[in-house]
């Protein structure tokens, strides 16, 4: 059964979440290679292109430190008590092989959708 065409809005957006639910988890772990509090690590994630919103950083980060990919802490700064977030040795051994995962994905991907 063929799906109309007032489908496919949702439908991308559900694949587009998909793709990016990926990405995202890569790239907290790359910025993670420096220490950084959420606000920071977000805005650091949006100069490059990335918006994501507190509602899913944070539940991101708790999940990577609960898989042991990264170390947290509570730190005071400017009389502020922030929690800061690096990366683990586990995550730094995840994250570059991620990297390279990534890359055999992509000069795949490049391969099989120029083929036309």
């Amino acid at each position: 059964m063929e799906h109309g065409m007032d489908q496919v809005p949702g439908l991308f957006e559900n694949l587009r979440l998909e793709l990016r639910r990926g990405c995202l988890t890569l790239a907290v772990l790359a910025q993670l290679r420096s220490e950084r509090y959420g606000y920071t690590l977000r805005k650091a994630l949006e100069e490059a292109g990335l918006d994501i919103d507190e509602g899913t950083l944070y539940p991101l980060l708790r999940r990577l430190e609960s898989q042991g990919l990264l170390h947290s802490e509570w730190r005071e700064e400017n009389k502020r008590r922030k929690r800061f977030y690096r990366l683990s040795p586990a995550g730094k051994q995840i994250l570059e092989q991620l990297v390279d995962e990534l890359q055999r994905i992509n000069a795949s991907l490049e391969r099989i959708t120029s083929e036309s």
